[in-house]
């Protein structure tokens, strides 16, 4: 199922950290049952049309990171129904006051890739150009003799030797930067969860990211997460906290 391929994925992106804070479900209806999904703690919400399955990404969540949920809808209905990435919300209450968390879509998080492989294009750059500045001086030397004579001499071979050496590391370094690059944009496009129609029967499902909760001083921090299925609407409850709070 490609819900499991996505969590196989988390530790690839930013906020599947394993360390940190748990999270726990409550059920606020007869519709919902919190339970366990391999070891995790998990939500199920059934509607009139669709089922909504959430759990953690990973067991832990850093604390003041992204919270990161793995989402799967089922449509339980008789025709098509649209899940809307833009429709989903999520609220922080704390004090008797809630406050809005940003979910964070897959064209953020896309972006935030690539501003991330311009930094790491520049700082390649940078060790490409001073790995070949550094080559360009091999070869020469200074020797003294015996005698206390001292002169300088070049080394065509040796020069020839060190730049190829610096040709060979810099292609490797700038592969492997372009290979990371395409490595995380294929997890994100792979892992993220994205808007999408599902037909009658059908599952969908893949990471939902969410802004960092405000910290309450290392106590409990509660949130809920709206998330809407056609004219379904999934009411999740969150707790998240350091293991034992």
């Amino acid at each position: 199922m490609r819900i499991s391929v996505i969590a196989a994925l988390c530790a690839v992106l930013g906020g599947c950290m394993s360390t940190g804070e748990t999270v726990s479900f409550r059920a606020s209806n007869p519709q919902q049952q919190a339970l366990m999904r391999d070891g995790q703690p998990a939500l199920v919400s059934r509607q009139k049309t669709s089922l909504v399955l959430v759990r953690p990404a990973a067991r832990q969540m850093q604390t003041n990171s992204r919270p990161v949920f793995v989402v799967g809808i089922n449509n339980l209905g008789k025709q098509p129904v649209d899940f809307r990435v833009g429709q989903v919300e999520a609220v922080q209450h704390v004090a008797g006051s809630d406050f809005e968390m940003k979910v964070v879509t897959y064209e953020m998080l896309v972006q935030e890739e690539r501003n991330r492989q311009v930094a790491a294009a520049l700082l390649t750059g940078l060790a490409a150009g001073a790995n070949a500045y550094s080559a360009a001086n091999a070869g020469h030397g200074s020797y003294t003799t015996p005698s206390g004579r001292t002169g300088t001499f070049y080394s065509p071979t040796a020069a020839a030797i060190a730049q190829n050496n610096v040709a060979i590391q810099n292609e490797a370094m700038i592969a492997a930067t372009v290979e990371t690059g395409q490595r995380n944009m294929a997890a994100l496009e792979q892992a993220v969860i994205k808007d999408n129609t599902l037909m009658p029967g059908e599952w969908y499902g893949g990471q939902l990211h969410l802004a960092p909760p405000t910290d309450q001083g290392g106590g409990p921090k509660t949130y809920t997460i709206v998330i809407t299925v056609g004219p379904d609407r999934h009411v999740i409850d969150v707790a998240q906290g350091p293991p034992g709070v």
